[in-house]
């Protein structure tokens, strides 16, 4: 492991968001094409596809939130790089944690827009804040859709900049988030 893109003990990220992280990423790639599936599913399991992907997903937007202030509360690793290559980076991770708000909060917007209360795992339902809306459930599900490929391509963008770090420049940098 080369440390030269880091710093004495400035090493590695919190150990509360490495794992928040890792948690969030590991629910978002099994939301995602849970989400993308329910098309293709046939009607007598789509329900269950519809509670399982709504449920993950809110569970995402809660762990956001968590980590947003565990992030507000913790230092970051020093690294030295160009300032380009930071910026990217900061802009990268920035919509992403955007993204990872948007997307479920447009997604149980949209849902209770259609008139259906979230079933948290079938175990409590969840208060609407907008009840039944016709008018602007289409809109709320388009915002839901667009924001999750977005969420993709910045995931590939992120994945991307992880193999670059460790395979083509060979430095540290995915050993902060592990």
């Amino acid at each position: 492991m080369n440390g030269a893109h880091m710093t004495g003990g400035d090493q590695r990220y919190a150990g509360r968001l490495r794992i928040l992280h890792w948690v969030i990423a590991v629910l978002v790639l099994a939301t995602w094409p849970l989400g993308l599936m329910i098309g293709f599913v046939k009607d007598d399991v789509k329900l269950d596809f519809y509670l399982v992907h709504e449920s993950l997903g809110f569970l995402v937007l809660w762990l956001m939130l968590v980590r947003i202030g565990a992030r507000l509360t913790s230092q970051a690793p020093r690294v030295e790089a160009p300032v380009a290559e930071k910026a990217a980076a900061h802009a990268v991770h920035g919509l992403l944690y955007v993204f990872l708000i948007v997307m479920p909060v447009s997604g149980f917007l949209a849902t209770n827009a259609h008139g259906f209360p979230l079933n948290w795992f079938g175990l409590v339902t969840v208060w609407s804040p907008i009840g039944k809306a016709p008018d602007i459930a289409f809109t709320l599900s388009a915002i839901h859709a667009w924001s999750a490929w977005i969420l993709l391509a910045l995931f590939a963008l992120h994945f991307a900049a992880v193999v670059f770090h460790h395979v083509i420049r060979r430095d540290a940098t995915l050993y902060r988030i592990l």
